[in-house]
């Protein structure tokens, strides 16, 4: 079943937009941040977002538009409840990216940068997910999924089409993207503090090159 997402910017959201611009001494900083609250909203940046950001910020569409255009976290279509991304990177694909990407890739019926076939997840291949030492990595809404496999990266979509819970490998438990896109905008939930961080994986180099200091 296809989900049904609500377009409109509210004046809520615009609220929350202008809130954004004040924090900054030069309003458009605030742009970045902006087009993330609108993708809460829309699930997708619109022309009435553009037009939104442009109107707070006093600057004109174009530039919006050159800046939204710039950067590949922003989508112009839905992307639905989830997206899904899978790094193919040098140390990922080495590891096994490439069959975690055609697996799940399958399991969507989705292509690179597109929607999956009921229009509830996004399907995009990523360079690099900056988390090498849990290489192969997926993310959930930019949440990771450390140390994956095409069978358990299958086994995460289906488990969240189904409505599970569903809790990333460090960090907090699966929302949606309009929850994680507002988090990136706003970020004032403090979920920064749930799940773990880091783990002895991770700190395996520190502890060496500690190690080397006391010997």
């Amino acid at each position: 079943m296809t989900i049904e997402i609500s377009r409109g910017i509210t004046e809520a959201t615009r609220n929350e937009m202008r809130e954004l611009a004040a924090r900054y001494p030069n309003p458009r900083s605030a742009l970045l941040p902006m087009l993330h609250v609108v993708q809460s909203a829309q699930d997708e940046v619109t022309t009435e977002g553009i037009a939104a950001c442009a109107e707070i910020l006093e600057i004109t569409q174009a530039e919006v538009t050159a800046v939204a255009t710039f950067y590949t976290m922003y989508k112009f279509s839905p992307v639905g409840k989830h997206h899904i991304g899978v790094c193919i990177n040098t140390m990922c694909g080495l590891l096994g990216g490439d069959a975690v990407y055609e697996k799940v890739a399958e399991r969507l019926g989705a292509t690179h940068n597109g929607p999956s076939a009921d229009g509830n997840f996004w399907l995009e291949r990523i360079e690099c997910q900056a988390a090498c030492t849990h290489a192969p990595v997926m993310t959930v809404d930019w949440e990771f999924m450390d140390d994956v496999t095409p069978e358990s990266a299958v086994g995460v979509i289906d488990a969240l089409a189904a409505g599970e819970e569903v809790w990333s490998t460090r960090g907090p438990k699966i929302r949606d993207f309009q929850a994680t896109e507002h988090t990136l905008g706003m970020a004032s939930d403090e979920l920064a503090t749930e799940g773990n961080s880091v783990d002895a994986k991770m700190l395996a180099g520190l502890m060496v090159a500690k190690g080397s200091n006391n010997s």
